[in-house]
């Protein structure tokens, strides 16, 4: 089955997401207790997320969520796999620019 490997690729960025996310969230705790980080969300509606968080874990968690709702074949599949590849890819790309700037 082609969308196995897929799920476990998935997966697999999501995990390395969520380690990234706790490490993005306690710079975020530091940066918050010395009187920077003044923001309320993350990211926007238009990024396709309900969470609406000033932390990564949150958003990590939906992302988990929605992988365990995945169709696991049919025509439900195609839209929703883009819809979570597209928010991870959001996900992974802002995390990784915090970790830059947070250096």
């Amino acid at each position: 089955m082609p969308h196995s490997h897929l799920i476990e690729q998935l997966k697999e960025n999501l995990q390395l997401a969520y380690r990234q996310a706790i490490d993005a969230d306690a710079k975020l705790d530091e940066l918050k207790k010395a009187g920077h980080g003044k923001f309320t969300t993350i990211f926007t509606q238009d990024e396709g997320f309900t969470s609406r968080s000033n932390r990564f874990g949150p958003y990590v968690q939906e992302l988990a969520d929605e992988m365990t709702k995945l169709p696991s074949q049919g025509e439900d599949l195609a839209p929703a796999l883009e819809s979570f590849v597209r928010k991870l890819g959001v996900l992974l790309q802002t995390l990784q620019a915090f970790k830059s700037q947070a250096k």
